[in-house]
């Protein structure tokens, strides 16, 4: 894959760095910074989610991330300061130049400072006004990688390991927030963390000094393939895809759902090759990849069908967005649906979480997606019924029948055996998830309308 580094051009090169962001802020202060959603000299790269904000590497649209990029000074401590978001989740991961994670500190594990209380502890306030944080960055690997996807019993962290990778000695951070509850800004009404330096002679550093310490205006150095897959590469796999199954593939009928981890797995449902590696909590892909989330995922084609419908049983989360006062148990953390364009562009179209599905009295679901022009008309929350579009572009590459879609699984409680996170294999997924497997088919705009009876009152 072709290692792409994004770096400052000849006549950039002397510029200086720090009286450029200056002048930036200036613009975003009288409304001219032509990104939208906050950032800070230390966290400039993102807000990363659905339009129109920055769109790439599959994010979930029902979350904000935030990247940094950065190198601490030998003898230096870093640590950051920030608020627990009124969200469902947050987190702080550390990535390699390939976009795999190499450690995570999600929200409850963080222990609050002094007066002050962890909103995300199961029976917690959720709105306490005292709700500060502090967490050390360390400069050295993780030495026992941490469960991937599940919830870690009576743990508590004050650090986040983030080693200096081998090319450059560069330093990446990701800042996460889910679900932010109704009516807040991007940030879920906590602002962005802030970084802290004390540097070896114990003088403390904070603002723009900070990121003048910490080179936080270095260019990202990453692998492109992390964000998108390279179109040449993803030619030479749908080849391979259709000589298997015709020219619908990679999607078939009925679907192929795919739970993967190995380093090139996320490819399987071009190639065949769905190993699942054996055991449960493993890595699932490096397009940055949350490690509180497991997925499976599947491509789907309007060959087979306009539309394209899913019914399962629906794991409980704890109720959040609508400022819920206390925070509850579940099955899961979080649960979500996105409808993606293909590898090669990692765009979303539209994601829903679990709040935003409507479900019946025996817990189940029904997810329907289509084409806008497609869509039946009883595909709306008030018949039961939720919908996810399918870009007119399709994949993005030129099949404008193709799209990916994703089931994410955050956090799986010990007691729920059914999450993504306890499959087996790939022989096993239907059986391991039991009633919450997708079951799924094609069918067309009519036969949905028909099949579906709604009484709605017209407005």
């Amino acid at each position: 894959m072709t290692t792409l580094i994004l770096a400052a051009s000849p006549s950039q090169a002397n510029w200086d760095q720090a009286n450029a962001f200056e002048e930036g802020q200036q613009r975003v202060a009288i409304g001219k910074d032509p990104m939208p959603g906050p950032r800070s000299c230390f966290w400039r790269y993102g807000p990363v989610s659905g339009d129109p904000y920055i769109n790439i590497a599959f994010p979930d649209a029902g979350t904000f991330y935030w990247g940094a990029a950065f190198s601490v000074p030998k003898g230096a401590k870093l640590h950051l300061e920030g608020s627990f978001p009124h969200a469902r989740y947050m987190s702080l991961i550390s990535y390699d130049r390939l976009g795999a994670p190499l450690d995570s500190v999600a929200d409850y594990l963080i222990a609050p400072k002094p007066g002050a209380s962890n909103p995300y502890l199961f029976g917690a306030d959720r709105n306490s006004k005292q709700r500060g944080y502090k967490i050390e960055v360390v400069s050295e690997p993780l030495s026992t990688p941490i469960p991937w996807g599940v919830y870690q019993e009576a743990k508590t962290r004050d650090k986040i390991h983030a080693p200096g990778q081998a090319e450059n000695g560069q330093q990446q951070l990701i800042y996460r927030i889910y679900a932010g509850d109704k009516n807040t800004d991007e940030t879920a009404g906590s602002g962005l963390p802030t970084p802290v330096l004390t540097l070896a002679d114990g003088k403390e550093l904070r603002g723009q000094d900070v990121c003048a310490s910490l080179s936080s205006f270095q260019p990202l150095s990453f692998d492109q393939a992390a964000l998108a897959t390279p179109r040449e590469y993803l030619n030479k796999l749908t080849e391979v895809a259709k000589a298997r199954g015709g020219p619908a593939m990679p999607a078939s009928n009925p679907p192929t759902w795919s739970k993967s981890s190995e380093s090139m797995s996320r490819y399987a449902i071009y190639t065949g090759d769905n190993t699942v590696a054996s055991g449960t909590n493993k890595k699932d892909g490096t397009f940055f990849a949350n490690l509180d989330n497991q997925y499976v995922r599947t491509f789907i084609n309007r060959k087979h069908g306009e539309v394209f419908v899913i019914r399962a049983k629906a794991p409980t989360t704890p109720k959040t967005y609508n400022g819920n006062t206390k925070f509850e148990d579940g099955d899961l953390r979080y649960w979500s649906w996105c409808s993606q364009q293909g590898y090669a562009s990692g765009r979303v179209n539209k994601c829903l979480f679990d709040e935003q599905i409507p479900v019946d009295a025996n817990g189940y679901y029904t997810l329907v997606l289509s084409r806008e022009s497609d869509r039946p008309r009883n595909a709306i929350n008030e018949c039961g019924v939720s919908w996810l579009p399918i870009a007119d572009v399709g994949d993005g590459t030129g099949d404008p029948d193709l799209s990916f879609l994703v089931l994410r699984n955050m956090l799986g409680r010990g007691e729920f055996k059914h999450a993504v996170q306890n499959i087996k294999s790939q022989e096993t997924i239907q059986q391991d998830m039991g009633d919450y497997f997708p079951r799924a088919r094609y069918t067309t705009v009519s036969s949905f309308e028909t099949a579906v009876p709604c009484q709605v009152e017209k407005r």
